[in-house]
């Protein structure tokens, strides 16, 4: 049985082609311990190229809109054509904390 990293890595490849893919499981940063609940994507794909950081996300939404509705709390997504990474320098943004009650 595929985790949700590998089902998440597996789309993510399959379906956007991406030149650089990072896939980081924070859930042990939110209270959230062995439950790949929280994750950080750092994707960057020439598909990207003329879409707004909005329909990039939208696109990584519907990729895994089964995860998503299921399993997943949490998703920061840090999405780049290869111009854009190259020209950022590989900054990338960090997570923010879970709200807590």
């Amino acid at each position: 049985m595929q985790t949700i990293y590998q089902k998440i890595e597996k789309k993510l490849k399959n379906h956007l082609l991406p030149t650089y893919l990072s896939i980081s499981d924070e859930s042990n940063k939110h209270n959230s311990c062995n439950t790949e609940s929280h994750f950080k994507i750092i994707i960057v794909t020439k598909k990207f190229f003329s879409q707004n950081m909005i329909v990039r996300h939208q696109i990584v939404y519907q990729l895994l809109a089964n995860e998503l509705y299921s399993k997943i709390h949490a998703l920061m997504l840090n999405t780049y054509t290869p111009t854009e990474w190259k020209q950022r320098k590989k900054i990338v943004y960090f997570s923010p904390p879970c709200y807590k009650l």
